[in-house]
């Protein structure tokens, strides 16, 4: 029987190169896919919400697997996440439909951005690893008055890193962007059903560029209406920036086709993986539905 099981995770993005797997590279996928192999005893394809770029960190990065071992969710959760590595956590592991997939079902995602606002660096708060440096004065109010004209649905071509998956589109709609101060901490927290490769950090780096005063809040508008990366700032650097949490409407996926149902209830684990010592990542062979979509989104 074909199981879809949802995974909440956190990381330390900072030894990580990324979240998507790359040969001879220490990715988050890789660790939570060796782990996941040994305990099920099967290969596996685990489907992330976001390609998360090397250095970004994670406090709610949600993925899926798809699975044909009958033990229960609680005893997965347990084994697999024991067998993660020190700068990662599994936070939570439960069974949901066919058709959750990790990132095409995500309603919303909310980003962090933190900088160190101050002129002294973060090393007496041991935060170097996780916020940006930036010592000059900023002045959030202009920060505010920019980031009111980037919330809606847009154009973000702005903002949107080359060398990203080729998209349909770049319209992304943003719920919120909130700057705010807590202590020496400057926070930047940007929400939406989606972002455009390194959107975020761009977003970020303007911003910056707007609160010290080498732009000011007109500016915003204009930036966007261009659809010109060169018309804003700097790519603010990763070790700021978390994925803080993805939310999605359970109750309101498609249920799956009768045809799913029959595959989902005809599948069984590959001949002999019960009892062999899966090691090598061969996701071809691993159950899944047919015809599944391993794209994910890119990093924000």
């Amino acid at each position: 029987m074909l199981r879809n099981l949802m995974m909440t995770l956190a990381y330390d993005g900072a030894d990580f190169h990324g979240w998507q797997f790359q040969p001879d590279m220490r990715t988050v996928q890789e660790c939570l896919e060796q782990a996941l192999r040994r305990v099920l005893r099967h290969q596996v394809v685990v489907v992330g919400c976001s390609r998360t770029d090397a250095g970004v960190h994670a406090q709610g990065y949600v993925a899926n697997v798809y699975t044909t071992n009958p033990g229960p969710a609680v005893g997965i959760f347990r084994a697999t996440g024991s067998r993660l590595p020190k700068d990662m956590t599994l936070i939570h592991l439960q069974e949901v439909p066919l058709t959750l997939h990790a990132t095409r079902s995500a309603v919303s995602k909310l980003y962090r951005y933190r900088l160190h606002n101050a002129p002294g660096r973060p090393c007496e708060q041991q935060q170097q690893r996780y916020v940006y440096h930036f010592w000059q004065p900023l002045d959030l109010d202009a920060m505010r008055q920019a980031a009111e004209h980037w919330v809606g649905t847009h154009d973000f071509t702005s903002f949107a890193t080359a060398g990203g998956s080729v998209r349909e589109t770049n319209v992304r709609t943003i719920h919120r962007i909130e700057v705010y101060r807590r202590g020496e901490e400057v926070r930047i927290d940007v929400e939406g059903s989606g972002f455009l490769y390194r959107q975020v950090r761009n977003m970020v780096g303007t911003l910056c560029e707007i609160g010290c005063g080498r732009r000011r809040p007109e500016d915003a508008p204009g930036i966007l209406a261009a659809r010109d990366r060169r018309q804003a700032g700097n790519t603010a650097p990763a070790r700021g920036l978390c994925l803080q949490w993805v939310r999605y409407d359970l109750p309101g996926l498609p249920p799956p086709s009768p045809d799913l149902l029959l595959r989902a209830e005809q599948a069984r684990p590959p001949a002999g993986a019960e009892r062999a010592w899966v090691e090598d990542r061969t996701p071809s062979a691993a159950p899944r539905p047919p015809d599944l979509d391993l794209e994910e989104e890119p990093p924000a």
